[in-house]
């Protein structure tokens, strides 16, 4: 009896053991993989806080500066019409969100709520479209877009982005978790489709429309190759276009190319910290149900 309780003793303690180093494991795994994800950004950082006194290309890499200085994102605003590239990228931004939320979920609504001829097949050719890339797509869109008048424009650099296959997919996905009785009362209740989709269904499928948002925000703001084509005048350049300008002028200088990447993560990080409370359960409904 006290041989049996002696050997259950010892499978707890080595079970506690094992669990415990589990666990440190795991931990030390994803600490290494924050690191090496956080790796690059801390060295930007890092660059763009070192004053001019300093080797930033010396072996080993030093990564505290000996002089802590903000001079360099001081310069980079000085040394290009910033925010006016600003003002230019919030506006696309902002647009190119609210329309793609806006039309993704109208296109969504009709393919997850209501019954009709070809509806699986129109959302497989949706999605199908995901398979192309925009690059194939660019100079048929620039045609167009010139050929309507829209090069140059605030207009030029949101239209082809307004709806996207993501969108309609995730806005879909989330619709169609919502039970049906819903739409039946609102409709014994003399709602049409339009106050269903805007004052039913959109209030509760929040969670998802942030994270779309998020993702169009953080796509659209980074944007470099459409602008860059379709916009020829400098003042209406858009943040990414005006560091790349930089980056020309500055071939020498990484400090203010580095504090100009880090001034134009800004809003992207504010944006996602402002609506991360919503965006993993936003995540898992667009994924759970297909």
């Amino acid at each position: 009896m006290a041989l049996s309780s002696v050997k259950n003793d010892e499978k707890t303690i080595t079970r506690k053991l094992w669990s415990v180093s589990k666990k440190l494991l795991i931990y030390l795994l994803l600490i290494f993989i924050t690191l090496f994800m956080l790796g690059p950004f801390i060295w930007l950082l890092s660059t763009a806080l070192k004053s001019g006194g300093e080797n930033i290309f010396q072996y080993p890499p030093k990564l505290i500066p000996d002089q802590v200085t903000f001079t360099n994102f001081v310069k980079v605003m000085e040394t290009f019409p910033f925010w006016r590239y600003l003002f230019n990228s919030t506006i696309v931004t902002v647009l190119t969100v609210i329309f793609n939320v806006l039309f993704c979920s109208l296109a969504a609504y009709p393919l997850a709520r209501m019954y009709f001829k070809g509806k699986n097949i129109i959302f497989i050719l949706i999605l199908s479209t995901m398979m192309i890339p925009f690059q194939l797509l660019m100079i048929p869109i620039y045609i167009m877009s010139l050929n309507l008048g829209l090069g140059n424009t605030y207009a030029g650099m949101v239209l082809p982005h307004i709806t996207t296959a993501f969108g309609v997919f995730l806005m879909r996905q989330a619709f169609t978790v919502i039970p049906k009785e819903l739409d039946e009362s609102a409709r014994i209740d003399g709602a049409n489709s339009f106050q269903i989709w805007f004052r039913i269904l959109m209030p509760l499928v929040k969670p998802s429309m942030v994270t779309l948002a998020i993702f169009t925000f953080i796509s659209a703001w980074g944007d470099f190759l459409w602008p860059l084509i379709i916009v020829s005048d400098q003042d209406m350049y858009t943040l990414p276009l005006g560091l790349n300008m930089l980056s020309g002028t500055f071939t020498s200088d990484w400090r203010l190319i580095a504090a100009g990447a880090i001034i134009s993560m800004i809003p992207v990080v504010l944006f996602f910290l402002f609506l991360q409370r919503y965006f993993i359960s936003g995540v898992m409904k667009g994924a759970v149900k297909g």
